[in-house]
C-alpha cells in the first residue's frame, strides 16, 4: 500500500501550490485528495484508497492511467533527442509521422496539422487562423466569433473570451469586443412546451441568425462550437442542429470551427464529434485524447479553403510567423503517435460503439431516481441532472449543498464524477469494460441513494 503523503510534503503544497478552479483563501486548509497512481480506469490516493475515476481525469485519460508501453515510447525518444522545434524548416520524424495520421484519420480534407501544446493554444491558434484567413480575403473587419453560452474553449486570454460562461471573464476585464455567444443547445432546459427538437433547432439557427443579421453579416468571422458542449454540462445537441446552424452559416460565408478537444478520438462513438453529428467545420481543434492525456500536446487540423490564403499570407509577410517552443516536440509527439496505434490495435471506435448501448442504457435506468431530470448521452460521454421536481424540474435551493452532499457520497462510495453545477457527468477512459460500465453506475446509483437520504434529513 502507498503510505500517505509526508505532513511537509503536504504543508509544501498548501502554502506554494496554486491550485486551478479553487478558493484560494480555503484551499491551504483543505484536505487534498492526493493521488498517486493508477491502474487502468482506477486510480489509488496515498491513504490506499481505490477510486473509478470515471471522468477520465479532465475528460482526458482515453488510456486509463499508468501505461509501461507508453513510458517506454517516451524513455527512448527522451535518451533518443529530448527536445528538438520545427521552426523554420526544422524537423523531426515523430512530429511528422504524427501529423500525417492525424491527417489519414482527419474527416475527409483535412491534410494540414499545425502541433500545438493544449487545448487552449490549439483553439487560441485557431482564432488567429480565422482572423489571417479573412486578412488574406480582403475582409479584415470580419472579426466577430459566434461562440454559444455555456460553452468552453479555453483559458487563454483570447479563448477565456470565446468560453461562453462569464465566471470564465469576472474580474479579468474579460470578453474582449468582438466575441458573440449565441443560445446553447439545451433542449431539456430551454425548450418550450410542446416544442419538437426539430422545432427548438429551427428556432436555434433563426436567433443566430438573426444575431448575424443584427451584426452585420460582413463583420462576422467564424462560428465556434463543441460538438455536444462538455463543460457546459455534457449536453447533447437535439435533432436537427447542426444541420440548420450550418445552414445558416454557408449563407453568410462564415467560418466553421469544431473544437473537438473533448469529443475527438471516438469519445461520441465516431473517430470525431464532427462525424457523429454530420459536421462540416474549416478546422477542427484536438488535444486530450490525441495522446491519453500522458503528454500535452494538441493540434489544430486545417481545411484547404484555410490553408490556401496561410499561403497566400506567407508568400505576402515572408513566413507563416507563429509558433510555440513545445510545438511538435518529439517525446509527445512519439507518445500521441504510440496512443493511435493503440487505438488502431484496439479498434477504439468499435470499443466504444460496443460499450453505447448499455452505457446509455445504464442513464436511462437513472429516470426512475426521485433526484434525477434528464440523463442521457451518446458514445461514452454523457450526465445526469439533479432536481428537486421532476415536474417542473426546480433545482434545489443552494444552502442544501446537494451536490457537495453529492460528491462526498460518492467518494465514499469509491467513484469520481465531473460535477458541473447541478450536472454530474460521466466520461470513463475508453477502454473501460462493460462490466465496469455496469459497476461505475451502481456506485452511481449508490452516491445518489445515500444523497436522497442525507437531504431526506
Amino acid at each position: 500500500m502507498t503510505l500517505p503523503l509526508s505532513n511537509s510534503i503536504r504543508a509544501q503544497d498548501a502554502k506554494h501550490v496554486v491550485h486551478p478552479h479553487t478558493n484560494l483563501r480555503t484551499q491551504p486548509e483543505a484536505e487534498p485528495l492526493v493521488i498517486t497512481r493508477g491502474e487502468g480506469i482506477y486510480v489509488i490516493d496515498d491513504a490506499g484508497n481505490r477510486y473509478l475515476e470515471a471522468a477520465a481525469g479532465l475528460w482526458c485519460a482515453s488510456l486509463g492511467f499508468g501505461n509501461a508501453r507508453i513510458a517506454e515510447v517516451a524513455a527512448k525518444m527522451l535518451t533518443e533527442i529530448g527536445y528538438y522545434h520545427i521552426f523554420r524548416g526544422a524537423a523531426n520524424a515523430p512530429a511528422a509521422e504524427l501529423s500525417a495520421k492525424l491527417s489519414a484519420i482527419a474527416p475527409e480534407g483535412f491534410d494540414h496539422v499545425l502541433l500545438q501544446c493544449s487545448g487552449s493554444e490549439a483553439n487560441d491558434t485557431a482564432i488567429k487562423l480565422v482572423w489571417y484567413y479573412w486578412d488574406a480575403k480582403g475582409a479584415p473587419q470580419r472579426r466577430k466569433i459566434i461562440s454559444r453560452e455555456q460553452s468552453y474553449h479555453g483559458t487563454s486570454t483570447i479563448t477565456s473570451c470565446l468560453t461562453g460562461k462569464p465566471k470564465f471573464h469576472t474580474g479579468y476585464g474579460l470578453p474582449f469586443d468582438g466575441f458573440l455567444y449565441t443560445a446553447m443547445p439545451y433542449y431539456y432546459r430551454n425548450a418550450r412546451p410542446g416544442e419538437s427538437e426539430q422545432d427548438y433547432s429551427t428556432r436555434l439557427a433563426d436567433e443566430l441568425e438573426e444575431m448575424i443579421l443584427a451584426e452585420g453579416p460582413e463583420t462576422i468571422a467564424a462560428f465556434w462550437a463543441e460538438p455536444l458542449l462538455g463543460s457546459g454540462g455534457a449536453i447533447v445537441p437535439p435533432d436537427g442542429y447542426y444541420e440548420k446552424i450550418q445552414a445558416v452559416l454557408a449563407k453568410y460565408d462564415i467560418l466553421f470551427v469544431a473544437d473537438e478537444v473533448i469529443c475527438g478520438f471516438a469519445r461520441t462513438g465516431e473517430m470525431w464529434g464532427s462525424q457523429t453529428y454530420g459536421m462540416r467545420p474549416d478546422m477542427i481543434t484536438c488535444a486530450k485524447a490525441l495522446s491519453a492525456a500522458m503528454q500535452p500536446i494538441s493540434a489544430v487540423l486545417i481545411g484547404e479553403r484555410v490553408f490556401e490564403q496561410m499561403k497566400v499570407q506567407s508568400d505576402r509577410f515572408g513566413s507563416f510567423t507563429h509558433g510555440y517552443t513545445y510545438a511538435g516536440h518529439p517525446v509527445a509527439a512519439a507518445v500521441a503517435l504510440e496512443v493511435l496505434k493503440i487505438y488502431e490495435e484496439m479498434d477504439l471506435v468499435g470499443h466504444v460503439k460496443a460499450l453505447e448501448p448499455g452505457f446509455l442504457a445504464g442513464f436511462e435506468a437513472l429516470k426512475d431516481h426521485p433526484l434525477v431530470g434528464d440523463s442521457g448521452g451518446v458514445g461514452l460521454i454523457g450526465a445526469v441532472e439533479i432536481v428537486a421536481d421532476k415536474e417542473t424540474r426546480a433545482m434545489h435551493p443552494p444552502e442544501l449543498k446537494v451536490m457537495q452532499i453529492f460528491e462526498e457520497r460518492a467518494s465514499r462510495n469509491g467513484l469520481i464524477t465531473r460535477i458541473i453545477g447541478n450536472r454530474i457527468a460521466l466520461s470513463p477512459p475508453q477502454i473501460i469494460t462493460a462490466a465496469e460500465v455496469e459497476e461505475m453506475f451502481a456506485r452511481l446509483r449508490r452516491a445518489l441513494d445515500e444523497t436522497a437520504q442525507a437531504i431526506a434529513g
